[in-house]
């Protein structure tokens, strides 16, 4: 194995230190990848190369209890660093790419550097959209996507009194959770006239505004951010679309992401709002697979449609599979989706796509902070959206994956179980 020492040239010309397995990504994707190709006994030299400075860490409890400062970043590591080294897996910090050179098989970073590979995984996810408007260059604004970016917004929250989040999704309300626990006045800015509108229904929307409200987190809904104004360099206020200003010490912006797939389009990759995969998680450039939140692909949840899931369930079942497909196994991608959030002492599961739905199911009382909405579409439960209720979520999961014809009066009844329905179902063909 080539050491990394030996790694830096001086032309994106001379030849490339070579790796049987690139990994472009140290999330999720990019770690389970290089575990699953050891695991089912690739003896070949493995490479992660990662714009991070760390090891591979885990994403989910940077919204959340790493931000709130109950966690530290050591309980976030994937493994330690004795682990890789003793499966041999290199691993190259610090390092973006710029171009891939799909022909000759090789990538270039930022800094010149070349590497060469007989697979290439992409697992390199994404970067937070940022504001456009007036002033988002302001010091004062921050995403959270990585450690670097939560230690930053850390270092400034002692002095903060008045943060203001843009975005109603998990991360904006997580964050929002965290800073009105810790005792902030927090104002989240929603541009919809709900939160979580692209992801779930009505109740359960409404019910995360209201718990929102009762932690004092001043909700501004169908409203849009006109500029950020400030002083030395600095945000004071948000100013919205209808003329109000929001005293800001903090700003953080959750308004999605922008899959980081350049080098892969350049390239001639199929794609656009990601990066294109087969159902073997392999792009149309030959020996380049995608995994994770930049991998655009045809979902069985979805009716076949192309959607890129943001979920750390996708990022493994998809480096698994790609994993599997290098080793030349038979294997196609078809997991069903799972997500959680943790807000306040709130644990939403949610399993399939609710995108679609014609129908939704209360099952329980919101009132009790303990119920779950189902989703269906032409009769058959597509999606399950469970608030402290383990038990409906872990059941209701066969509903998803057999596509399930269940009654809504059935479903509506919480004194009758999920998995009894599950048993006696009809099912798609």
């Amino acid at each position: 194995m080539t050491s990394s020492s030996d790694l830096s040239v001086s032309s994106p010309f001379a030849p490339p230190a070579r790796f049987d397995v690139l990994i472009v990504g140290s999330g999720h994707g990019g770690a389970q990848a290089a575990i699953a190709l050891r695991q089912r006994g690739h003896e070949g030299s493995i490479a992660i190369l990662t714009e991070e400075t760390e090891l591979p860490y885990e994403r989910p409890p940077l919204s959340k209890d790493y931000l709130a400062g109950e966690k530290p970043f050591e309980r976030l590591l994937f493994r330690p660093a004795d682990f890789w080294t003793e499966r041999k897996v290199e691993m190259l910090t610090g390092r973006r790419i710029i171009e891939v050179r799909p022909q000759e098989r090789f990538v270039v970073t930022a800094a010149g550097e070349t590497f060469g590979y007989k697979d290439l995984v992409w697992a390199a996810g994404g970067t937070p959209r940022r504001l456009s408007c007036p002033g988002a260059e302001l010091a004062g604004l921050h995403s959270i996507r990585s450690r670097g970016d939560v230690d930053a917004l850390r270092r400034e929250l002692a002095q903060a009194k008045n943060v203001v989040v843009v975005g109603g999704g998990y991360i904006g309300l997580e964050a929002a959770a965290v800073l009105s626990k810790l005792g902030k006045k927090v104002t989240l800015i929603e541009a919809l006239d709900r939160v979580l509108k692209r992801v779930a229904g009505e109740t359960l929307s409404h019910f995360f505004e209201d718990e929102h409200r009762r932690h004092n987190v001043d909700l501004r809904l169908a409203a849009t951010v006109e500029c950020i104004e400030g002083a030395n360099g600095r945000v004071t206020n948000v100013r919205l679309g209808d003329g109000s200003a929001i005293a800001a010490d903090l700003v953080i912006v959750g308004i999605g992401i922008a899959p980081a797939v350049e080098p892969l389009i350049a390239a001639g990759a199929e794609g656009g709002n990601g990066v294109r995969v087969d159902e073997r998680c392999r792009t149309s450039l030959p020996g380049i697979y995608a995994v994770g939140d930049c991998a655009l692909h045809a979902n069985i949840y979805a009716g076949a449609a192309l959607v890129r899931l943001e979920s750390v369930q996708n990022a493994t079942d998809q480096a698994i599979v790609a994993a599997r497909a290098i080793l030349g196994e038979d294997v196609a991608y078809h997991a069903v989706p799972w997500f959680w959030s943790n807000q306040y002492d709130l644990k939403l599961q949610t399993v399939g796509l609710s995108s679609g739905h014609d129908q939704a199911v209360v099952r329980g009382d919101p009132n009790g902070r303990s119920f779950s909405v189902i989703y269906l579409r032409e009769g058959r439960v597509i999606a399950l959206d469970c608030v402290n209720n383990v038990r409906d979520y872990a059941q209701g999961r066969r509903l998803v994956m057999d596509h399930a014809i269940v009654d809504a009066a059935l479903l509506a009844r919480a004194d009758l179980p999920l998995k009894a329905m599950a048993e006696s179902s009809a099912t798609a063909p």
